[in-house]
C-alpha cells in the first residue's frame, strides 16, 4: 500500500499538526478517495468543505493546471450530509472535482443528486449502516463486508447493486451464499483522505467531542484512512495545549490524525439549524413538558395511531419526517419514560430533535458511535421501528429512495426496516395537498390528494415485502384513513377510520385491490378527538387475562375492570373469550364480583356489551355483585343491563358488593 507523500513532512513538522483549512485541502490529490463524516449538519466539517470548493474553483480557473491538484475524487459518506441547499456535500458538486460518489443518502445534497441523475458522475447508493461498517473493515484490512442487509432491495445485484445511473458500471456488491443463506458481499477499498470533526484538538492531533451532538463514525474513518496509508484532516472549534486533554475524553487519538483545522465559528455550528444547544451535547437536561403539543392534523392522526404500537420497556427507532411526530405523541401522553427512543447516528434514550436538527436529541441516556448503533440494529436489537411511507405496492414492497428524477437514497432505512421485530410505515394515504377534519371521533376528507402512493409496483425496492414475510416480521402501513398489514399473499386492509367510505376513500384511490376481511375494524375513536388518549394506562394497565381470578377456597370469581376501557367490538369479544377460558373448566356456576371503578365504554357499545354480560350470566354465574364509585356509570351501565334482563343494581363500593355476596351465599 502506497503512503501519502505528505506524511513524512506532516509527522516531522515542529509546528505540530495545526494548519489552516487552505493548507489542509492542498494535501488532497487527483483521484483520491475521500471519506467524510457527518449526519445532516451534525459532525460535518463545513470549514474544510468550503476550503476544498474554493481551492478547486481557484485552481480550475488558472491557465496552467499543475499535476496533483484535487480533482476526480471518489467521495464516500454514510449518512446524508447537507441542508438541502448549499451546505454540506453540496460544496463538492462541481464538474471535475468529483468523479464517483458512494453515499448512503442523497436527499440533502441536491447538487450532487442532479449530477448523478444527469449521468455526469458514477453514483452508488448503499445502506448507511453498511458504509459505517465498511469503514471499520477497511481499517482492519478485510477484503469485504458480508451481511444480509440489502437482500431483496435495490442494493441486491439482482436489482441493480445500488447503481444509480448508466455511467456506473463497476460492481461493488456481490450475491453469495453462506450456510445455505443468501448474503451480500460489499467490497472494501482504500481511503486516501478522511475528513472528520471534533470540538477540541491539540497540536498532537488528539481530539475530544464534548460539545458535539454526536460522535458518529469519526473514529472508524480515521482508522480507515490511517491504515490505508492516507491522511486524516480534522476540523475543530478550538486548540488546547499538548498533554492537557483528559485521555478519557479523547475520542480520536493523535496517532490517527495528520492535520487539525480550527474553524470559523459560523462554520462549526452544532447542527445546521442550531449554533449550540447544551441539551444536545448532554451538558444540561431540559423539561420534556416544555415541548408544545402537536396541533390536530393528518400528521398527528397518523402519529397517534402509530403510537398504539408502542409497548412498555421497548427499544424503538424513529425515522425522519412523519415518524418524528410519534415522539411528540409519546411526550403528550406521558409515556416517553416507558420506552427507549433511539436514532441511527448513535442516540439512545431521550427525545429526538426534528427538522434540520434531526439526529440530535435531548435528555439522552447515551450517545454511541454510529457503527455500533448499526451493530445493534442489524442484530435485531430494535423492538419496533417507525419509518416513512412514500410508495407501496400490492406485495408490501416500499420505496422511499427514488422517484423518477428525484433521488433521495435509502440512508439507514434498509438496515432498520430489515431487522426490527416490528416495523410500522407511516405516511398520508396519497401524495399532494390533503385537507381533513376530525370531529366527534370521526374523520372527514375535505380535499383529497391527487397522486397515489399505493401502486401496482414500486419504482425502487427499499423494503422487500417478500423478505419480511420469510422472516415472519410484523409489518404495518399506517395512514390517516386506514391501516394495512403485510400478509404472505399481500397487503390486507385491517382498520378503517370512522367516517371513511372504503370504496370511495380507499379502493378508488389505489392501483390495486388489497385483501379485505369481511369486517375491517374501526380505528380507535380517541385518535380523532382533541385531548390526550390516556395511552399510559394502555401501556401500564393490567393485561386482560390477568383481570380474572378464581378463588377456589371461597368459590368466588373476581373480575377487575378498574381503569379498563372498552372501545371496540373486539374488546368485548376478548372479554367473553377470556372469561369463558377461566370459567368453563370449573364445571359449575360461581358467584362473581366485578370491579367497575374507572371503567369506560364507548356509548354505542353498551348494548353489545350488556348482551355479552347476559350470555356469561346465563352460562356461568350463580349470582353477580358489581360496584363502581361512578354514579354516571352506575346509571348508564345499569340501564343497559336491565334492558338485557340482567340484574341492574351496581353497588358503590367493594365492601357493599361483598356484603351482598355473603347474603346470597348458602354458607
Amino acid at each position: 500500500m502506497s503512503q501519502h507523500p505528505a506524511l513524512p513532512y506532516l509527522r516531522l513538522s515542529e509546528k505540530g499538526k495545526v494548519v489552516t483549512a487552505a493548507e489542509a485541502v492542498r494535501l488532497i490529490r487527483d483521484g483520491d478517495t475521500v471519506a467524510t463524516g457527518g449526519f445532516v449538519g451534525i459532525g460535518f466539517a463545513e470549514e474544510i468543505a468550503i476550503a476544498l470548493e474554493a481551492y478547486y474553483l481557484e485552481r480550475e480557473s488558472e491557465a496552467a493546471q499543475p499535476q496533483g491538484k484535487a480533482r476526480n475524487l471518489t467521495l464516500v459518506y454514510a449518512a446524508g450530509q447537507g441542508d438541502g441547499g448549499d451546505r454540506g456535500l453540496n460544496h463538492l458538486a462541481h464538474h471535475g472535482l468529483v468523479k464517483r460518489v458512494v453515499g448512503g443518502h442523497w436527499g440533502l445534497a441536491p447538487k450532487l443528486q442532479r449530477m448523478a441523475i444527469a449521468n455526469e458522475i458514477e453514483a452508488y447508493n448503499l445502506p448507511q449502516g453498511v458504509i459505517t461498517h465498511l469503514f471499520r473493515d477497511i481499517a482492519a484490512q478485510r477484503p469485504a463486508h458480508i451481511t444480509r442487509i440489502g437482500v431483496g432491495t435495490f442494493v441486491d445485484p439482482r436489482n441493480g447493486g445500488g447503481k444509480l445511473n448508466s455511467r456506473t458500471t463497476e460492481d461493488l456488491v456481490e450475491l453469495i451464499r453462506l450456510g445455505g443463506r443468501e448474503c451480500l458481499l460489499y467490497k472494501t477499498f482504500p481511503i486516501n483522505i478522511g475528513i472528520i470533526r471534533a470540538t477540541t484538538g491539540d497540536p498532537d492531533g488528539n481530539l475530544t467531542m464534548e460539545k458535539e451532538a454526536l460522535t458518529l463514525e469519526a473514529l472508524a474513518i480515521a482508522m480507515a484512512a490511517h491504515n490505508s496509508g492516507g491522511l486524516v484532516i480534522a476540523q475543530v472549534e478550538r486548540v488546547a495545549e499538548s498533554g492537557s486533554l483528559n485521555p478519557r475524553q479523547v475520542k480520536i487519538p493523535g496517532i490517527l490524525v495528520d492535520a487539525v483545522v480550527v474553524a470559523k465559528p459560523e462554520n462549526h455550528w452544532q447542527t445546521f439549524g442550531t449554533q449550540y444547544n447544551p441539551a444536545f451535547s448532554g451538558e444540561i437536561r431540559v423539561r420534556a413538558t416544555s415541548l408544545p403539543p402537536l396541533p390536530m392534523s393528518e400528521r398527528k392522526i397518523i402519529a397517534r395511531r402509530a403510537a398504539f404500537e408502542l409497548k412498555a420497556n421497548s427499544v424503538v427507532n424513529l425515522g425522519i419526517g412523519m415518524p418524528e411526530g410519534i415522539a411528540g405523541i409519546a411526550n403528550e401522553e406521558k409515556i416517553i419514560d416507558l420506552i427507549t427512543l433511539t436514532a441511527e447516528p448513535g442516540v439512545i434514550g431521550g427525545i429526538p430533535a426534528s427538522g434540520i436538527d434531526f439526529g440530535a436529541a435531548i435528555n439522552t441516556q447515551a450517545v454511541i458511535d454510529q457503527p455500533y448503533q448499526f451493530d445493534f440494529y442489524d442484530g435485531g436489537g430494535l423492538d419496533a421501528a417507525f419509518l416513512g411511507l412514500a410508495q407501496v405496492d400490492r406485495a408490501g414492497n416500499l420505496n422511499v429512495s427514488k422517484f423518477g428524477p428525484k433521488l433521495a437514497g435509502a440512508g439507514g432505512f434498509i438496515n432498520i426496516s430489515q431487522n426490527a421485530k416490528e416495523v410500522v410505515f407511516v405516511g398520508t394515504f396519497g401524495a399532494g395537498k390533503l385537507r381533513i377534519a376530525a370531529t366527534d371521533g370521526k374523520l372527514t376528507i375535505l380535499d383529497d390528494c391527487k397522486a397515489k402512493k399505493f401502486v401496482e409496483a414500486v419504482e425502487h425496492v427499499t423494503f422487500s415485502g417478500a423478505y419480511a414475510t420469510t422472516r415472519g416480521q410484523h409489518v404495518l402501513y399506517v395512514t390517516e384513513r386506514c391501516v394495512f398489514a403485510l400478509r404472505p399473499n399481500g397487503l390486507e386492509l385491517i382498520e378503517v377510520a370512522p367516517g371513511i367510505d372504503i370504496e370511495r376513500d380507499i379502493l378508488a384511490r389505489m392501483d390495486f385491490k388489497p385483501l379485505i376481511p369481511h369486517d375491517p375494524v374501526l380505528m380507535d375513536a380517541r385518535i380523532f378527538r382533541e385531548g390526550v388518549m390516556d395511552l399510559r394506562n394502555d401501556l401500564v394497565g393490567i393485561p386482560l387475562d390477568q383481570r380474572f381470578t378464581y378463588d377456589r377456597q371461597q368459590d368466588l370469581f373476581f373480575v377487575n375492570f378498574e381503569r379498563f376501557a372498552v372501545r371496540t367490538s373486539d374488546d368485548i369479544k376478548a372479554i367473553d373469550k377470556a372469561a369463558e377460558s377461566k370459567l368453563a373448566p370449573l364445571g359449575h356456576r360461581v358467584y362473581a364480583i366485578v370491579n367497575y371503578d374507572n371503567f369506560s365504554i364507548s356509548p354505542e357499545l353498551l348494548d353489545e356489551y350488556s348482551a355479552m354480560v347476559h350470555s356469561l350470566t346465563d352460562r356461568f354465574y350463580s349470582g353477580v355483585s358489581r360496584y363502581t364509585t361512578s354514579g354516571f356509570l352506575r346509571i348508564k351501565l345499569g340501564e343497559a343491563l336491565q334492558n338485557r334482563g340482567v340484574a341492574p343494581h351496581i353497588f358503590e363500593s367493594a365492601d357493599q358488593a361483598k356484603s351482598d355476596w355473603r347474603k346470597c351465599s348458602p354458607r
